[in-house]
């Protein structure tokens, strides 16, 4: 990932190429390349590593690189370090196929080894690399043309692609495939452009198809075939875009973070895939054997911010599945209490940028004491991943929005396996309870589409409460960490203050700030503490709180205490908190809009601290 785009037509393609990729630029990316035809058939492919500045200077602004038909790219990190090695395009070996290539491919490596063997080689570390060589395998075998390659090379990939493919003996043919990551086809007179987002390509044309899942194309000047998987051709209709250009650049969304909200489902899958092989979690592909695993005696989180409160949740989790102590730490505070640690336990890293200043010096704490250390981080070859000895790598795509949604859901993913992974190795599951909490893990993205489905009586508590001073959140156990991270979405767009209070403390002294009409959101997910924090709710109620439930369905007696409640599916109660923060990362995001405030941009907040 993460920017794609194409041109077929009578221009030059360079020129055009670089401009649709700038328009991507707001996505995030590490390298950038292009590859054209040129006139004599040949292939020319550029890339480099860093802004896509360096590439249009190497290029002189395309216009070095002649040729009407070409593909680029602007790569953010999944496999392999950010380096002009692993940018796309890349290419069969000699050039046959030349491709780009946005998602995640979860089974290359296994590919990789089938195509070695028969004697392919490979010069990335990318699994981009490997779907293109294996178009390649498929085209040469049965000597086929590329929709045959194509759809062959599909039924083998696992994962997500949108994949741009130009076949060297086809020069005036661009092909697509897509499989659950965006990407558009315009047209206009003679001139075809691809895109993985409407931005790149509106100043070119607003009449647009939209590929459908597990669907391919064959693209000349001017024209699109579509064909489904059996190579049947399929009607598509072209849709004309009307939103502007800030506005198709969220993709059709009002905020980046609506957008990003949205985006959980796949971040939860994306993530959650790319550590399992044959259905089990499989530390082994970061460097964590179950040896290194069952022999870790104390687990240390530390992070800052909604980090810091994954880490809450997962402390909960882990303790409970795999009987692992685990202490929670802030990094602004690890860094500088000269923190006692077991040489046998384990330093979680979380941070999402991978470059949080107070995290960095926390991970540099823990090595310099010679304690094994893991990232979690979202972003390739940053300080935190570079520098840690392991690196558990969340794939939530770049995230705009400074208020993180799915980088956190990612993160919870992350504490999740390790949790699971730590219990199964140490003895504490067994395999079928195991894998059945796999299975809970593989339901959630599902299940938080089903929350997404219904967010409109959300809107209206918001505006219910837009005009209040104070809100607190309450809960109990994992119910109390997931409360930490809702108090913080609202606080930090709606500027409206906010407090999470685990509920079995309001009487030491939280209490004695209810006034009538004051909002108290209590998060009611665990069954055995469910009665307790309800009984919590009612002393608020007694005061003068309005109260807001957020439970499971089926605890419908809920409204007998709350003035509104909201509901999420059930799940396994350990997991449950990756349902439970939607309802309240929307809250925040509707308090925010009713109030009329920057919800991307919040004042004083940067996306990564990268200062202390």
């Amino acid at each position: 990932m993460c920017g794609i785009v194409g041109y077929i037509g009578d221009r030059q393609a360079a020129p055009i190429l670089l401009d649709s990729l700038s328009k991507l630029e707001y996505r995030g990316y590490d390298s950038a390349g292009i590859a054209i035809r040129n006139a004599e058939e040949d292939v020319q492919v550029l890339k480099a590593k860093g802004r896509l500045n360096i590439l249009a200077e190497k290029t002189d602004g395309g216009k070095a690189v002649t040729g009407t038909i070409g593909i680029g790219h602007t790569r953010w990190a999944t496999h392999g370090e950010p380096s002009e090695n692993n940018a796309h395009p890349h290419t069969a070996d000699d050039r046959t196929v030349v491709g780009v290539h946005n998602g995640i491919i979860e089974n290359y490596q296994k590919l990789k080894e089938k195509l070695t063997k028969r004697g392919y080689s490979f010069y990335s570390q990318t699994d981009t690399e490997a779907a293109v060589k294996l178009v390649d395998y498929y085209y040469r075998k049965y000597n086929c043309g590329p929709k045959d390659a194509i759809s062959k090379a599909m039924v083998r990939i696992r994962g997500s692609y949108a994949l741009v493919l130009m076949f060297n003996d086809y020069p005036d043919e661009i092909w697509v495939a897509r499989k659950d990551s965006p990407m558009i086809i315009g047209t206009i007179k003679n001139e075809t452009f691809i895109a993985s987002d409407v931005p790149a390509i509106l100043k070119y044309t607003r009449n647009v198809y939209y590929i459908d899942n597990l669907e391919l194309a064959r693209l000349t000047a001017g024209k699109a075939e579509f064909y489904n998987l059996d190579g049947d051709i399929t009607d598509k209709e072209l849709t004309e875009i009307t939103w502007d250009a800030e506005a198709a650049e969220k993709g059709g969304f009002e905020h980046f973070m609506m957008k990003e909200i949205y985006e959980q489902p796949k971040a939860v899958g994306d993530t959650l895939n790319s550590m399992l092989t044959d259905g089990k979690i499989d530390f082994g592909k970061i460097g964590l054997s179950d040896d290194i695993i069952k022999n870790i005696s104390q687990i240390y989180i530390v992070a800052c911010g909604s980090a810091w409160h994954a880490g809450m949740v997962s402390q909960y989790v882990i303790e409970e599945l795999s009987g692992t102590p685990v202490r929670v730490e802030l990094a602004s505070e690890f860094r500088y209490r000269k923190p006692i640690l077991d040489r046998n336990g384990l330093v979680v890293v979380i941070s999402q940028s991978g470059e949080t200043a107070d995290s960095l010096a926390a991970l540099r704490e823990a090595k310099e004491k010679g304690i094994r250390t893991l990232a979690v981080v979202n972003v390739v070859g940053s300080s935190i991943a570079r520098e840690a000895d392991n690196v558990f790598y969340t794939l939530a795509g770049p995230e705009i929005s400074v208020a993180t949604t799915k980088a956190y859901s990612a993160q919870l993913i992350a504490g999740y396996c390790l949790a699971l992974q730590l219990g199964f190795s140490k003895g504490v599951l067994g395999e079928p309870e195991y894998m059945r909490m796999i299975a809970e893990l593989q339901a959630l993205p599902d299940k938080i589409e089903k929350i997404l489905q219904d967010k409109e009586r959300l809107q209206w508590f918001a505006s219910k409460i837009s005009n209040k001073k104070d809100v607190f959140f309450v809960g109990r156990g994992i119910d109390y960490a997931v409360s930490l991270e809702g108090s913080l979405k609202m606080k930090e767009i709606s500027y409206v203050h906010s407090e999470a209070y685990a509920a079995g403390e309001l009487k030491h002294g939280t209490i004695s700030l209810i006034e009538d009409g004051t909002p108290v959101i209590g998060i009611l997910t665990q069954g055995g503490l469910y009665e307790k924090t309800v009984s919590n709710m009612a002393e608020c109620k007694a005061r003068g709180a309005y109260l807001c439930g957020v439970t499971t369905y089926g605890n419908y007696e809920t409204e007998e205490t709350a003035d509104f409640v909201t509901y999420v599916p059930k799940a396994d109660e350990h997991f449950i908190g990756s349902l439970a923060v939607i309802p309240l990362q929307l809250l925040g995001y509707y308090l925010s809009v009713s109030r009329g405030l920057d919800v991307d941009k919040p004042r004083n907040l940067a996306k990564s601290v990268t200062v202390e």
